[in-house]
């Protein structure tokens, strides 16, 4: 069991009292970040870290590790064909989740629970987390079976992300072959809840007060090309929206409120009022209506319809912002709604479906570094991105993270036609083991 814990509370990021001045400076500074982060290319690295990372590769244990990996290809391909065919929605992941607790125990990690595996350290004060999600966008229902075109893999959720688990495996099968040992502990995580209206349930379940566990570090595989180091969490904000009324015959009810009238005029106000924000200068932030629904037929007055709205932003402040700006103007789409004269009224019910926080790291925190060092040590230009991953939790609350590429080449994520060919994969599975192990410390 992990020694260490912590109370960690997430979504507090900015007090609701904070003056606008204070704002509008942070939202410069953060502007200004990542403006900076952008604007330059390739990021820069510190001699420090390309020597550590020079000496780690140099290293006979490392060198034996990163040529296991090669070795291990065709076992994981086969962890990836495995764990691919079973079935994993948000929500139903258990199935999934407790193959791979399996597969990480056979290959050699302690069992702490719920998809945790803790390889301990010689010293063992911190804690560098390897993460990958287990849930996928597909249904139960969906085939999963993995279908071969010459040698491209093709299957709902090959690469997003179970080609993540995979590497994982990879990892900590080499890692115990090379017989190598690490100054801090190194948790290897299957994440639940990460798509959709899982909206990060397992990571945000690890980082909060619901449990005893402390992570210094977080490092997620999640996405497509290697070189990718994602060290920006896009936040986003999700509704569903209820418009209720009384419901009746469409001819013999004429005149009485109806639900669906009201949500066409909060959709209107919404996005009139949003457009106008969106276009004022400041970090991009994005809005979408993204579902509707209800009415039981076309001759009869509803009783409800819904809609779900998807609102982002790199900028927390922006995001609070246009959070504020819809539900100003859903819940104003209402009150004029119901005074125009319509017979009873129209209520409204907004549900939170979806609260992911923002922000951005330094790019000269050392974990940042050393993984700008490993990338560029394997020959591959590093890209510092964001994006919305496991990463956005311990991002928002200043915790050092990464999110880094699957490798290999994909494409079709979140489609039936989800494809992946393994090209080079080994090498994105090599860069993550040294990223790890010159986070944690090679033991001497």
């Amino acid at each position: 069991m992990l020694d260490r814990w912590i109370k960690i509370e997430y979504n507090t990021l900015y007090s609701n009292d904070t003056n606008t001045m204070i704002k509008r400076i942070t939202s410069s500074i953060f502007i200004l970040l990542c403006c900076l982060t952008c604007a330059f290319g390739q990021p820069t690295v510190a001699k420090e870290y390309v020597c550590q990372i020079e000496k780690l590769s140099k290293n006979k244990a490392i060198k034996t590790a990163l040529t296991h990996i090669t070795e291990l290809e065709p076992q994981t391909i086969k962890d990836l064909i495995l764990l691919t065919e079973i079935p994993a929605p948000p929500f139903e992941e258990t199935e999934r989740a407790n193959k791979f607790k399996a597969m990480l125990e056979e290959a050699g990690a302690d069992k702490v629970g719920n998809v945790l595996a803790l390889r301990k350290g010689s010293k063992g004060e911190k804690v560098v987390a390897l993460d990958a999600h287990i849930d996928t966008v597909f249904p139960r229902e969906t085939d999963v079976r993995v279908k071969y075109r010459g040698d491209t893999l093709v299957a709902p959720g090959i690469g997003d992300d179970t080609r993540g688990l995979a590497m994982i495996l990879a990892v900590l099968k080499a890692l115990n072959k090379a017989e190598i040992k690490t100054e801090e502990n190194l948790l290897f995580v299957g994440t639940v809840g990460e798509e959709g209206l899982g909206d990060l349930r397992g990571v945000k379940h690890l980082f909060s007060e619901e449990t005893d566990i402390k992570i210094d570090s977080w490092i997620s595989i999640d996405g497509g090309k290697i070189g990718r180091v994602n060290h920006g969490a896009l936040g986003s904000k999700r509704y569903r929206a209820h418009f209720k009324g009384k419901g009746g015959h469409s001819w013999g009810a004429f005149g009485l409120a109806n639900p669906h009238h009201a949500l066409g005029k909060a959709i209107e106000y919404f996005v009139n009022d949003a457009l106008v924000y969106t276009n004022q200068k400041g970090a991009k932030t994005s809005y979408s209506i993204g579902r509707i629904g209800g009415g039981t037929s076309v001759n009869s007055i509803p009783f409800e319809s819904w809609f779900e709205v998807d609102m982002r932003s790199l900028d927390p402040n922006r995001l609070e912002e246009i959070n504020t700006i819809f539900q100003k103007s859903v819940k104003r789409a209402v009150e004029d709604y119901n005074a125009s004269g319509v017979k009873d009224k129209v209520t409204l019910e907004l549900e939170m479906i979806g609260d992911r926080p923002s922000g951005i790291l330094s790019a000269d925190l050392p974990l940042i570094q050393r993984a700008v060092a490993v990338t560029t040590h394997f020959g591959v230009k590093p890209r510092l991105t964001t994006g919305s991953t496991n990463g956005n939790i311990p991002i928002s609350l200043g915790i050092p993270a990464i999110t880094l590429g699957r490798g290999g080449k994909g494409g079709g994520a979140h489609s039936l036609d989800e494809w992946w060919l393994n090209q080079d994969g080994a090498k994105s599975i090599q860069l993550t083991l040294l990223i790890c192990v010159a986070e944690a410390g090679l033991n001497k």
